[in-house]
């Protein structure tokens, strides 16, 4: 979530006319995040997320988010609905920019979490997958393996202006995966982002599993990869936590059982879930806005975390 393009109040209580909610009585831009521009509405005495999509969320593809959260919350998982307005419409335009109004969910992102909300967070990731199991809606990852390589390409010789020696880390690291990336895994659609900032927690509980914008098909255990990258260590990657890591194994597992090739491949999955956010970040720090309303967040926390990768092993991924 982020804040790119400017709404006013008035622009705003037009598009909730066409829902047959009013009056508006708040808007607050959101800062947290990267991709959209996100407001927090209170109207009609309820609260609502109003979205604007912006850089990397192509309108073509709202159809098939759409499709995904209405498919898991009829599956009882706790996601947020794209709320269709009077006519039946879930995607709108606003300020030159497609919008869409998103039911709230209550909860909050936890900042330091324990050992059981570990736990809850794996059993929500493996009951995400179970339910997605027969999803039949298709997205390409574009952010996978020939996505990192043409992203690295965009940035050539741009690496080194953010720290001495990325670019060599960088492209070694891609000659790897390239040539290790693994074949034949379960694939399903996958959330592909599932930081602490994408789960909302009320106590022990999960209540929330949002921002599916980089929802697509691929390994369903890249998934647990990404996952674990976002959540085992600490902000700044230089801390690896492994009884946090046993605590989301364990409520992943409870779920879904991770087969013995799933295992094997786990530390290069790892390695290509921390390169993925590593050139993301990269280029967001490199391109974002000097006047958007967005925290930038630091690339080398993925350094630190890719390096981690490269000597552990599956037993170590899964705190065992």
């Amino acid at each position: 979530m982020a804040v790119y393009t400017h709404v006013g109040s008035e622009d705003v209580s037009g598009l909730l006319e066409q829902y047959g909610i009013g009056p508006l009585e708040s808007v607050k831009g959101i800062a947290e995040g990267v991709e959209n521009s996100n407001y927090l509405l209170h109207a009609g005495g309820q609260n609502y997320i109003l979205t604007l999509y912006e850089k990397r969320v192509d309108v073509d593809d709202l159809p098939f988010f759409i499709a995904l959260i209405d498919h898991l919350y009829d599956a009882g998982l706790p996601v947020p609905r794209i709320l269709p307005d009077l006519s039946g419409s879930h995607v709108q335009s606003l300020c030159s920019r497609p919008a869409c109004l998103i039911q709230f969910l209550n909860g909050v992102s936890v900042e330091r979490p324990t050992s059981r909300q570990f736990w809850s967070v794996g059993q929500a990731l493996a009951r995400m997958h179970n339910a997605l199991s027969d999803f039949d809606g298709a997205r390409p990852n574009t952010l996978s393996l020939s996505g990192w390589n043409d992203l690295a390409a965009s940035m050539a010789g741009q690496f080194d202006a953010i720290a001495p020696g990325l670019e060599s880390e960088v492209t070694a690291e891609l000659a790897y995966l390239s040539a290790h990336w693994p074949k034949d895994l379960p694939q399903s659609v996958i959330h592909a982002d599932l930081f602490p900032d994408n789960v909302l927690m009320s106590g022990e509980d999960v209540t929330g599993l949002i921002d599916f914008y980089f929802a697509c098909r691929d390994i369903t255990a890249y998934d647990y990869a990404v996952t674990h990258g976002a959540w085992c260590f600490s902000a700044d990657g230089s801390h690896y936590q492994p009884q946090f890591a046993a605590s989301l194994s364990k409520g992943y597992i409870n779920e879904r059982p991770l087969s013995e090739a799933e295992r094997a491949a786990l530390p290069t999955l790892a390695r290509g879930a921390a390169l993925r956010f590593l050139l993301t970040r990269a280029y967001d720090w490199l391109n974002t806005p000097a006047d958007a309303l967005v925290a930038r967040k630091d690339p080398l926390a993925y350094l630190r975390r890719l390096q981690f990768y490269r000597s552990a092993d599956a037993a170590a991924i899964l705190g065992e």
